[in-house]
């Protein structure tokens, strides 16, 4: 059984992820660089956790105090040097990445098992950061967290099977089943995912359809929850945009090229739900 984990990054997928291992009372280390990230991270997460309670989808005699004191917030990696388990949700930016690997690899466990819930970076080259290559592996969860029953499971090149099998375990745990894919830039969901969803912003850009014609058609002929556009706002169209530029350089496939439209709207500031605008307006 896993007993403490530490989550890198206090985004909407950090969050998310924080909220489920409480709900599973699993203690969490919540990282991040601001302490008003971190601020907004708890009340997202209290708020969440008492509205599951209303609804009937927690117990409702659970002790809130007692779940809510199982997330620790920090700004220092030095804290999680006794976890057992590392997520990495940072920014889809190399550049950031290849700064903490290293870092987190000196400070945790030799025993502990680092997973990057990442969009499209190889999982291998992550690994080669670390003297533990064997113990990392990818597990890129879906948005909403605690609402996705699946989760995307990458082995890297060197990711041994009882990394695997900690990894399910601790999936198992929190309520999750798993996929296990190879190491391949976009892995599956996101490979194919992103696709659409860069095409669709070129038939808005193109003025073929709307957004709101281009989702209703994947609602409503293809019986999908959501439509890209929708689904773009909802993951941020910030890292839409990172994780294309990601397939684009590392396939080398003008396919993956990203919209300009797109760029555009990055450029804008207009990210999707966490702006408040993309597509849509929230």
């Amino acid at each position: 059984m896993i007993g403490k984990v530490a989550v890198i990054g206090a985004g909407v997928m950090g969050t998310g992820i924080s909220q489920v291992l409480a709900e599973h009372h699993i203690d969490v280390i919540l990282v991040d660089l601001e302490h008003a990230i971190l601020e907004n991270a708890l009340t997202t997460i209290r708020q969440n956790i008492r509205l599951n309670m209303l609804m009937g989808k927690m117990n409702r005699d659970l002790d809130l105090n007692v779940l809510f004191s199982l997330i620790h917030v920090t700004t220092s990696l030095n804290d999680i040097q006794d976890v057992d388990f590392v997520i990495e949700n940072t920014t889809e930016k190399w550049a950031t990445k290849v700064k903490i690997y290293p870092e987190i690899d000196d400070i945790c466990p030799p025993d502990c098992i680092f997973a990057a819930n990442t969009s499209a970076i190889s999982i291998t080259r992550l690994a080669d950061l670390t003297r533990r290559a064997d113990k990392v592996l990818g597990m890129h969860f879906m948005n909403p967290v605690p609402q996705k029953p699946v989760v995307e499971t990458i082995r890297g090149k060197h990711t041994s099977d009882a990394t695997i099998d900690r990894a399910a375990s601790f999936l198992a745990q929190i309520k999750k089943r798993h996929i296990v894919v190879n190491d391949a830039p976009g892995f599956v969901a996101n490979r194919i995912s992103h696709l659409y969803i860069n095409e669709a912003i070129r038939v808005v850009q193109e003025k073929i359809g709307s957004a709101e014609q281009v989702d209703a058609i994947f609602r409503q002929c293809y019986n999908h929850e959501t439509g890209p556009l929708e689904t773009a706002d909802l993951i941020g169209l910030d890292t839409v945009l990172l994780t294309l530029e990601e397939l684009y350089q590392r396939l080398a496939d003008p396919k993956f090229r990203p919209a300009p439209l797109l760029q555009q709207m990055v450029d804008a500031g207009l990210y999707g739900r966490k702006s408040g605008q993309g597509f849509y307006k929230y």
